[in-house]
């Protein structure tokens, strides 16, 4: 090997490492760290040397990124797989095109000074036809923790046919070029060429297909959320209704409960007296909720979920008392409080063999934001993916300018829930005023 040609082929390497490393941490959300794209150039002269002109340099490739993404970055597998093998497939047909391009060009300027020049340039047009390409995946996917991607694993299957065709391709058709090229053999190379350009067009079609079908799911999730919240709304106004029209009808019939008892007591009729207040008490009791944190509709919702706990033998304590005025929209209280509690009480449901299953609340105050805990027995393990009750919870905390965290760690769980309330509040009053 000639020293441009190990000098062309140092660069090669440099260059596809820095994009593959840069494409699959922006890819899986990752922060670069120099000694990542160190480690991996290393990794690629030690691989050239050993795989020169041999197949299985693309299966120790696509090991290598796997590892980093999978170990160093702390990557999920599935998520580390998807990276490594979108970074080597999107850099193989870059340069295949390009292969292709110099083998119809470069045969007839053998031994001409002009070659050495193309060749750097064409070496420099695969690396930005390899960069927009990552561009364009990036743009359309984006595979960082927590992401709503699923089935994301049968991206691959599509593209696997073409992929190893253009393995193929490269391993037969570019090994040594002759000097002459008859038309027939340049039409071959102009047709790998269209073929390698498909097949880069094949991937960014199907990713932009999956980012279309990814965003009718979570448009789908987001209206199913709506619908869960307008019917909780409803079932809890309906259930105001009822109480007021029962404390409407208590306070009606109060002046002849008074004077049934009046008459009870000046008759010395005192059994019968303390008889007909105990009737009293149970139905004023009936009438107020069990919760009061000066919202109406979170008394209600309140009332009606730890009621079902406590039907389950799950011990409930509450500790809230929102701010008046609170600022926040009654819509998205019910959001909230219905999710976190609905989850809580299936963790709890889970782990019905456990003695001391609780439920407890708590709602503070803390200068311009309110911070809302719930926490929970539950079954010990690895914290589950988010679902949706969690993802609309957090969607909330993110109006009102605010946080979320998640944690679970030995049998109990926790969701803490941080909200701005200092605009909302300003807004309220100056509507008030």
């Amino acid at each position: 090997m000639d020293y441009f040609s190990l000098c062309l082929n140092g660069i090669c390497l440099l260059g596809q490492g820095v994009l593959h490393m840069a494409f699959i941490s922006r890819l899986a959300g990752k922060r670069q760290e120099l000694r990542y794209f160190v480690s991996y150039f290393f990794l690629l002269c030690i691989m050239d040397r050993i795989f020169r002109r041999i197949p299985f340099a693309i299966g120790a490739q696509l090991l290598v990124l796997y590892g980093i993404n999978r170990f160093a970055m702390g990557s999920q597998p599935c998520l580390s797989c998807v990276s490594a093998i979108l970074a080597i497939y999107v850099s193989q047909f870059s340069f295949g095109i390009v292969n292709s391009l110099e083998a119809v060009v470069f045969p007839g300027l053998m031994g001409k000074p002009l070659l050495y020049i193309l060749i750097l340039a064409a070496t420099l047009a695969a690396f930005v036809v390899c960069a927009c390409c990552y561009g364009m995946v990036l743009k359309f996917l984006s595979l960082a923790e927590g992401c709503h991607m699923p089935y994301i694993g049968l991206l691959l299957f599509p593209g696997l046919f073409i992929f190893i065709s253009e393995l193929y391709i490269l391993h037969t058709s570019y090994g040594s070029l002759p000097a002459v090229l008859s038309l027939e053999e340049k039409g071959m190379h102009a047709m790998l060429m269209s073929f390698q350009v498909l097949g880069l067009g094949a991937l960014l079609c199907t990713l932009y297909a999956y980012q279309r079908i990814c965003q009718g799911f979570q448009a789908q999730a987001a209206l199913d959320s709506l619908a869960q919240a307008a019917g909780a709304q409803k079932a809890y106004i309906t259930e105001a209704q009822i109480r007021y029209e029962k404390t409407k009808a208590f306070r009606h019939d109060i002046k002849n409960h008074l004077s049934v008892l009046e008459g009870l007591l000046n008759g010395g009729r005192w059994e019968d007296g303390k008889n007909y207040l105990k009737k009293l008490e149970k139905a004023s009791a009936s009438l107020s909720v069990p919760c009061q944190t000066g919202n109406p509709v979170v008394d209600i919702l309140l009332g009606e979920k730890l009621g079902l706990a406590k039907s389950e033998g799950i011990t409930t304590e509450v500790s809230l008392c929102l701010p008046q005025p609170c600022g926040m929209d009654d819509f998205d209280l019910c959001v909230v409080f219905a999710n976190a509690l609905d989850n809580a009480i299936h963790a709890c449901r889970a782990d019905a063999g456990r003695s001391g299953r609780f439920i407890r609340i708590i709602g503070e105050r803390q200068g311009d934001f309110y911070r809302l805990a719930f926490e929970n027995t539950c079954l010990d393990g690895v914290l589950p993916p988010m679902g949706t009750g969690l993802s609309n919870i957090r969607a909330i905390s993110e109006k009102y300018q605010g946080s979320m965290l998640a944690e679970q760690a030995g049998g109990f769980f926790s969701l803490n829930i941080l909200l701005d309330i200092s605009l909302q509040t300003e807004d309220s009053s100056r509507q008030g005023y």
